[in-house]
């Protein structure tokens, strides 16, 4: 299977130099013959190199033993579930592929919900830059590597990840394999050891976060169903304000996206008629969570034209002050996305925070639901 993805990759990448020399047609008299060349080199890697290789993989053909390889990777996918190391497959930018029950525990993140966010949404800022920096060394070939970490829910704790390259059966790409354990003792087991006590200021936010989902359910079950755009009106209507400062809806239609509500803080109506008016295809945090079905948080946003600009030209993020947001694609699972909820946060507002998020990925699924549910 390995020898098939190289194969494979070898031909995509002579089907673009073929391209290359295409358009390179267009060069003045006295280039061809340089042309020409590089033409001829290509045709003599093909006769060489890749129809030997592919007659190679043609002659060997299916056989038992592919099945005894299935019977393999799936005791090797019950292995890395149950192993009790807490263990996450990650790739090059540490987005999460994998998190095995243990893993999950330790961090106490779901694994449904960890799967295609970076791992280092979960450590401590501090530390994320080194993490993802040792990573991309790991994937490049460089050797293993270690580092103490601290997880962002418990930041006094020390962490020893272990970082290991690893090449999946039948995948191009090389992964990583990260092993978690605190620095200074053995994995602890969630019936030996007992969760920190939440403070009164969590509790607080915990209890509000529990009222904002009961206020959106309402909301949904008050009104009708199978109407996407009054579904996100409502919803909208309850996050205004108690959650956000800004809330932009947009509905992924048959054909393109189109925005149905935008609602902001008093003093910025003439800002909202511009993001009203903007085409949300024009929004690369909105196309991006349409495309990829992620939700994207980031704090103090470093591109200020991740949400495109308004009619007057200025980036939408700049004009409205944004400090955090929240872009949420509404989708069940499996299925397609429905729409995109893009909340942001201004001034001086305290940041989104992972549970806010955590939160909000629960509400975008009833709100998916109520979107495609028959009226």
């Amino acid at each position: 299977m390995a020898q098939t993805d190289e194969f494979g990759e070898e031909l995509a990448d002579f089907v673009r130099r073929v391209a290359e020399l295409k358009a390179a047609r267009s060069v003045p008299a006295d280039d061809l013959p340089t042309v020409l060349d590089a033409a001829i080199f290509e045709l003599d890697h093909v006769a060489g190199r890749l129809w030997p290789w592919y007659e190679s993989l043609s002659s060997t053909g299916p056989s038992g033993v592919a099945s005894v390889d299935r019977q393999e990777q799936q005791l090797l996918k019950a292995l890395f579930q149950r192993v009790p190391v807490p263990v996450a497959l990650v790739d090059r930018e540490t987005v999460v592929r994998r998190l095995n029950f243990a893993a999950s525990s330790f961090t106490g993140v779901r694994a449904g919900y960890a799967t295609g966010r970076p791992l280092t949404g979960f450590l401590a800022h501090a530390d994320r830059a080194a993490f993802r920096s040792q990573a991309a060394a790991v994937a490049r070939g460089e050797g293993d590597r270690s580092l103490t970490v601290h997880l962002q829910q418990q930041p006094a704790v020390p962490v020893r990840a272990t970082l290991t390259a690893l090449r999946p059966s039948g995948e191009p790409r090389t992964a990583v394999l990260v092993v978690l354990q605190p620095a200074d003792s053995r994995v602890p087991s969630p019936e030996r050891v007992p969760g920190p006590v939440p403070t009164l200021t969590e509790t607080t936010r915990h209890a509000a976060l529990m009222d904002l989902v009961d206020a959106v359910t309402t909301a949904l079950l008050s009104g009708p169903v199978g109407d996407p755009a009054g579904v996100l009106e409502r919803a909208a209507g309850v996050l205004h304000g108690r959650f956000a400062d800004w809330v932009v809806a947009d509905v992924a239609g048959a054909a393109r996206l189109s925005r149905t509500a935008v609602l902001a803080p008093s003093d910025s109506v003439e800002g909202a008629r511009g993001v009203a008016v903007q085409d949300p295809a024009a929004c690369p945090l909105v196309v991006e969570a349409v495309r990829g079905g992620s939700t994207a948080l980031p704090v103090r946003p470093e591109d200020p034209d991740a949400f495109g600009r308004d009619t007057s030209g200025a980036p939408i993020l700049v004009r409205a002050n944004v400090t955090s947001l929240l872009c949420v694609p509404l989708t069940t699972s499996p299925g397609p996305v429905q729409g995109v909820l893009t909340l942001f946060r201004s001034g001086a507002r305290r940041a989104f925070s992972m549970a806010e998020a955590q939160a909000m990925d629960m509400m975008s699924r009833h709100l998916a639901l109520a979107m495609c549910a028959p009226r």
